[in-house]
């Protein structure tokens, strides 16, 4: 039996004004082996981004894997680790009878991507000193200055409805 890689993941994600333009980044550590990954769009929310952030971090993963997602965002850690995502994708992505569950696109990706490997995620306080926690929050403000960035198609179609 194979064992599995080992990858240490970063992430962060933000914008400028929420919503506004915005931006993730990733730092993927295995070993030796550094990779560091960002994007944007033109258009999106601060929680959107750190999903985005950890979405992006899952797919270059090339084999089945072994992965610990630090990142900043309780949001994130508490959806994925407490169950919470699960919970509104069983309830047809109601948070509650009245509330539904933003950013479910994202979500339903991010539990595929889950399933493909073993994956944890841990709480970092961000802007605390990590210094990959602030390499992430540069790529993501970085990704979210750049031009022509392209539309989050799903949150700006929805945003009338918010």
């Amino acid at each position: 039996m194979n064992k599995l890689k080992k990858v240490i993941m970063y992430t962060d994600g933000g914008c400028l004004k929420n919503p506004g333009p915005g931006g993730y980044g990733v730092v993927l550590l295995n070993g030796d082996h550094r990779k560091e990954l960002s994007g944007g769009f033109r258009r999106t929310t601060n929680n959107r981004m750190e999903i985005m952030a950890a979405i992006a971090g899952l797919q270059a993963l090339k084999t089945r894997c072994e992965v610990t997602i630090y990142t900043d965002s309780q949001y994130l850690v508490n959806a994925m680790m407490k169950g919470w995502v699960k919970r509104w994708q069983a309830n047809g992505w109601m948070r509650n009878r009245e509330e539904k569950a933003l950013n479910s696109d994202l979500w339903e990706q991010l539990l595929r991507l889950c399933q493909q490997h073993k994956v944890k995620f841990v709480w970092i306080r961000g802007h605390a000193g990590n210094s990959e926690n602030e390499r992430c929050d540069q790529l993501a403000k970085q990704a979210a200055q750049q031009k022509d960035l392209p539309a989050d198609i799903i949150y700006e179609s929805q945003e009338g409805q918010r």
